[in-house]
This record gives C-alpha cells, sequence and structure tokens, in this order.
C-alpha cells in the first residue's frame, strides 16, 4: 500500500467537521435562493430521511451537481468521491479535502481508497457519488459503472438513486426526484460474480432512468 496515500487517509479520519458546517451553514440561504429546489419522490418509502451509512447516486450534466446534491440532501454531510485531477493544485486540494472529498483515481481504483470508502459507510457517513464516471452535459443517462455495488455489497449498506434535472434557465426552479433505497446484498448471492455486479449497476440504471422521466413530467 502507497505509503503517502495511508498518510492521506489517516489526516482525512482526523480532520473535524467545523469549517464543514461552516461553509454549509453560510451557504444555507444563497442556495435556496438560487436554486428553489423543488424535491420529488418515486414512493413513499423515497420520502424517508437517509440514514446511516449509504451511498447516494446521481446522474453529472453540471458543475454545480455536488452543490445541489447537497442542498436537496441537506440534513447529512456528504463526502463525495471525486477523481484526482479535481486535487491538482494547493488550493483546490485544500477546498476538497475541507469538504471531506475522497480522492480516486477512475482508471485505477487502488485497495486503500476502497477500504476508505467501505469504512466511511460501516462508520454510518453518506458517500455521494456519479456513477457514470464523468459528467455528461446531457439530459440522458449514461451506463453505470459497477464499482458502487461492491463498495455498497461490502459494506451491507444501501444505494439511494437521485436524479438532477437540468435547468433550462436561471428562474426555472431546480427540480429533483429520489428513488428507494437499494441494498445490493438482497439482490446478490454471498459470492456474486463480476456478471452479477453488472446486472445490479444496470438495474439502477434503469431506476434512474425512472426518476428522470418523473422529472421530466415538471
Amino acid at each position: 500500500m502507497n505509503k503517502t496515500i495511508m498518510e492521506k487517509s489517516k489526516k482525512s479520519r482526523k480532520r473535524g467537521y467545523f469549517l464543514y458546517d461552516f461553509g454549509k451553514i453560510t451557504a444555507v440561504i444563497p442556495c435556496l435562493l438560487w436554486y428553489r429546489m423543488k424535491r420529488l419522490y418515486a414512493s413513499p418509502e423515497a420520502k424517508k430521511k437517509i440514514k446511516g451509512g449509504a451511498i447516494l447516486i446521481s446522474n453529472h450534466s453540471g458543475n454545480v451537481d455536488p452543490i445541489a446534491i447537497m442542498t436537496a440532501v441537506w440534513y447529512r454531510r456528504h463526502h463525495f468521491i471525486a477523481t484526482k485531477e479535481l486535487f491538482e493544485g494547493k488550493l483546490k486540494r485544500c477546498m476538497f479535502e475541507i469538504f471531506h472529498c475522497i480522492e480516486i483515481d477512475r482508471d485505477n481504483v487502488d485497495m486503500n481508497t476502497f477500504r476508505t470508502i467501505v469504512d466511511h459507510l460501516k462508520g454510518g457517513k453518506l458517500v455521494s457519488m456519479f456513477p457514470e464516471g464523468h459528467m455528461t452535459h446531457t439530459e440522458e443517462v449514461q451506463k453505470f459503472k459497477s464499482g458502487m455495488v461492491l463498495m455498497a455489497f461490502t459494506a451491507k449498506k444501501p444505494i439511494v438513486p437521485m436524479y438532477i434535472k437540468k435547468r433550462k434557465s436561471l428562474w426555472q426552479r431546480q427540480v429533483v426526484v429520489l428513488g428507494e433505497p437499494i441494498d445490493p446484498a438482497d439482490m446478490l448471492g454471498k459470492m456474486p460474480s463480476l456478471a452479477d455486479m453488472y446486472k445490479v449497476a444496470a438495474y439502477l440504471h434503469e431506476q434512474e432512468r425512472a426518476l428522470k422521466a418523473i422529472a421530466d413530467q415538471h
């Protein structure tokens, strides 16, 4: 295991949430005014607050999607998975570390990163991510990567799908749709194959498209 990565992981665990919470509190009013958010739900079950460890997934069509997610699920601290390119530069690294983002190399996910995410989930934290793997700039939901399924399965935690509707103008309210929690462990056996993981990822992709269909009606 890379020594530098281990040191970063230890620093991340020691870092408190004071600056995170301060930034979140000071941004509440601007975000409420900016988004005028309209939350929709796929079912009564989806209306329940997300408690304990979970992975929150969403489509990714714009740079401010993380802020939209934080505004929609305002009652939780989010630990976003962000690609290593976003950490380049001292200022950006400092900002991403303040907000407890988890650095990941999407071309080569090492075991330490995987363990960090699983530890977060087992510790009752909310890990937020964009399973398309990149920003799409479109309203279509691209194919999901299956890594999130293995993470959730290993931690024995659910995955909560969410769809962010792309706004046509700044005057338009931001619409988001939340779906029901999905537990991969309920869909997989004790020793799932890679093909099984892909099937669950495909199922989650279909659920995301269903959320899009709800959003398109508003």
